[in-house]
């Protein structure tokens, strides 16, 4: 399973929408249960199954697909 897939599958169970809802480029103003609860529950998500810390600095950065994997990529996650 790719990277994509794999955060594509924890954006969908964390805010409770379809995988197919969520694509390469979807941002937080896409899916309406992205809000900021949607957000801070989808970062701990996403420390939890990538095994990875995201500094509280760095929430309001990470509210797109492309920059999430981006920030994946830097925490040596392909």
């Amino acid at each position: 399973m790719s990277t994509f897939e794999r955060l594509r599958n924890v954006i969908a169970a964390t805010l409770k929408v379809s995988p197919s809802d969520i694509g390469e480029t979807t941002r937080d103003q896409d899916l309406k249960q992205w809000d900021s609860l949607g957000h801070i529950n989808l970062l701990m998500a996403l420390e939890h199954e990538f095994g990875v810390y995201v500094e509280v600095e760095q929430f309001g950065e990470l509210n797109s697909v492309p920059a999430i994997l981006a920030h994946l990529k830097n925490q040596g996650i392909a």
